[in-house]
């Protein structure tokens, strides 16, 4: 138990370096020696705990939505949970960019997915509470309504999207406040499609 604290110890060390790093330039020109060295530790040691500078990037995210899955417990509407994944955002933007404008760039989006996925599919739970509305076109909403949210997300990050992340919360809400109802409705309605 106690080698695995000081694991985790070690690699959170190491992210929070490849952190400052990533504000600093893009994540190819990155190397291990530099953050081994920043960390006070040798290669040997990065190499014990991850592949390359990718799966480390892929471990501090996965930790990331851990952290930010526990924290959304206690937030009451998906509009919060979304606004607190804007300021993660906000407060990290030069390492979710660094991270977007390379290969870790799916690591970015899968984190972002998997942050949103629980709150869209609570939502989508809650919006066909009350109806026969099959698991496959609730699971189909889910996914549908997460990826949409991921890439607003990533659109807002990359600055093709304006707005504050209050405005955005608040046209988000407006344009799907009755759509999901509406279209597990339908699906309630239609029930098992014919092939």
């Amino acid at each position: 138990m106690a080698q695995s604290i000081t694991s985790e110890i070690t690699k959170t060390r190491m992210c929070d370096a490849l952190k400052k790093k990533m504000a600093q330039k893009p994540l190819n020109k990155i190397t291990v020696k530099e953050i081994a060295a920043d960390c006070g530790l040798n290669r040997q040691t990065f190499y014990y705990h991850f592949q390359d500078i990718y799966d480390m990037v892929e471990w501090m995210f996965e930790q990331e939505a851990i952290e930010m899955l526990r924290e959304t417990v206690s937030i009451h509407t998906w509009q919060e949970a979304c606004l607190r994944l804007f300021r993660y955002i906000e407060k990290n933007q030069d390492v979710c960019l660094c991270a977007l404008n390379s290969m870790a760039g799916s690591h970015l989006q899968n984190f972002l997915y998997h942050s949103l996925e629980g709150l869209v599919r609570d939502v989508v739970n809650q919006a066909a509470e009350n109806l026969d509305t099959a698991e496959k076109y609730r699971s189909f909403l889910t996914h549908y309504y997460t990826i949409t949210f991921t890439g607003i997300l990533v659109g807002w990050l990359r600055g093709d999207m304006p707005g504050t992340p209050d405005e955005i919360i608040e046209m988000l809400s407006i344009a799907i406040s009755d759509n999901i109802r509406g279209a597990t409705e339908r699906f309630a309605e239609q029930g098992e499609v014919r092939p």
